[in-house]
């Protein structure tokens, strides 16, 4: 089994040994925002990573005001796709959709009902199918979704957590519409939680000891936040593939602002303070010892284990 040597090529399962990682998200630039260093990073290393998009991002807003112009919200149903296609090449990874059309943020009080047809209101056992039809196609190791909160409660994003975790589990089963494919154990899943407060607050702190104060008034947009630190189990040390990440976030212009807050932390302090993304081991059919540094802990390789004696 492979350990938790805090260096992939020291023991266990290493690159090139077929290792192989799913990431379902909601949209397209939640793969960007949320564990995307971190992608980057296995990419870069061999392994095999794809992220699965639930939903087109159709009805998304236009986040960034240098794309708020003339014809650009009539045509996101093709922008945006265009947008993810170029986040994947930058992370280096493969990417598949789900095919399922975004549910919109709803606003207001009360709030308005979702809109008919849209991936929140679609049947719960049809997108479990279609998710464990990727699971068994491409028989990933590990697979990242979100929380039961969704990470925020966004309709899709918690839809997104229902369909991953029947999934995880439906796929290996051989009884379960076997028609998509053989079983196939994933053997290890995760929570990214996308946004930690505490690295915001550290980061805070530090500019105020060390630069100018700025980022006080950034810390104050999460300050809402709840601390998710203490159901982190798993640190990846990325900070090498930061640049990458934000690379990826301005792939997605229509929904990143180069100038807003997403870039408002220095990147010399981010890579010597906080030079990790966080997750959560949801779910493992491995064993491993918590803390991690590694999302494939304990996980068998192709070579030495089949899914089906997990």
């Amino acid at each position: 089994m492979r350990q938790n040597t805090g260096d992939r090529n020291s023991g266990g399962a290493a690159p090139g040994d077929g290792l192989r990682l799913l990431a379902v998200h909601a949209h397209p630039d939640d793969e960007s925002s949320k564990g995307a260093a971190t992608m980057a990073k296995y990419a870069h290393e061999g392994v095999e990573v794809m992220v699965l998009t639930c939903t087109g991002g159709e009805r998304g807003s236009i986040l960034n005001p240098q794309m708020d112009r003339p014809g650009v919200a009539e045509h996101m149903d093709e922008i945006r796709p265009a947008e993810m296609a170029e986040a994947a090449r930058i992370l280096g990874v493969e990417h598949r959709w789900l095919g399922y059309v975004d549910s919109g943020l709803p606003e207001g009080d009360p709030l308005p009902p979702l809109p008919e047809g849209c991936f929140a209101l679609a049947d719960t056992d049809e997108a479990t199918q279609k998710v464990v039809a990727v699971l068994r196609d491409f028989r990933p190791h590990v697979m990242i979704t979100y929380d039961e909160n969704g990470g925020y409660p966004h309709p899709d994003h918690i839809k997104t957590h229902a369909v991953s975790v029947r999934a995880y589990e439906d796929a290996a089963r051989s009884d379960y519409h076997p028609e998509l494919g053989p079983a196939w154990a994933v053997q290890k899943m995760y929570y990214t939680h996308g946004f930690v407060r505490r690295r915001f607050e550290v980061m805070a702190k530090a500019d105020m000891e060390e630069g100018d104060g700025s980022l006080a008034g950034a810390l104050e947009r999460w300050q809402s936040m709840p601390d998710i630190m203490p159901r982190v189990t798993t640190r990846v040390d990325c900070a090498d593939w930061f640049e990458t990440r934000d690379a990826a976030l301005r792939a997605h212009a229509t929904q990143i602002d180069p100038d807003g807050a997403f870039f408002a932390i220095p990147m010399d302090l981010q890579k010597r303070l906080w030079p990790t993304e966080e997750f959560e081991l949801a779910r493992s059919r491995v064993k491993t010892e918590l803390p991690e540094d590694d999302l494939f802990t304990g996980v068998v390789p192709d070579s030495g284990l089949s899914s089906d004696r997990l």
